[in-house]
């Protein structure tokens, strides 16, 4: 379940230009509880990790 937008952080509902950046930008805060997330970009794609519910990768 998807409280928080993963791009800007803010309450769930319509983020349709946070949508568009997400499909060429990393998630920047967890949508489960609204951390700010570890972002490591590399050549092959990015790796998100939250504190509290772990780690997700473009792969």
């Amino acid at each position: 379940m998807e409280a928080f937008c993963a791009h800007c952080g803010e309450a769930a509902g319509d983020h349709a230009a946070c949508a568009a950046a997400l499909v060429m930008e990393p998630p920047r805060y967890c949508a489960r509880c609204r951390r700010r997330m570890v972002v490591q970009v590399t050549p092959a794609g990015w790796r998100a990790r939250c504190a509290e519910h772990g780690e997700l990768t473009s792969a």
